[in-house]
């Protein structure tokens, strides 16, 4: 059975405004291909959770980069994938973990 991806308010609302970060700034093309590495990281992510490294500062979070300028923060159990945070790699490095609750 795959888990259940669950987003955060936090992943939701920096999906949300990278999406419309891409559609402002560039090609429909540039999108498109984003949405697709997203989606193929996703599904790796919900059969293989474990694949991916911990992270040293809290316990139990996972780290997938999905492309050079995104990384995904996540938690996850039995049943469900907890998407924490879509970070943009090209901001201040410190505040990923920060932020993630």
């Amino acid at each position: 059975m795959l888990r259940q991806i669950v987003l955060s308010k936090t992943a939701e609302k920096k999906l949300y405004n990278l999406f419309m970060y891409l559609q402002t700034n560039w090609s429909e093309k540039v999108k498109l291909i984003f949405i697709s590495k997203l989606e193929q990281r996703i599904q790796i992510v919900r059969q293989k959770p474990e694949a991916f490294p911990k992270s040293k500062i809290k316990k139990g979070l996972h780290k997938c980069v999905d492309t050079r300028q995104t990384t995904l923060y996540y938690t996850f159990d039995e049943k469900s994938i907890h998407v924490l945070k879509i970070f943009d790699n090209r901001q201040n490095l410190d505040k990923p973990i920060e932020e993630i609750n």
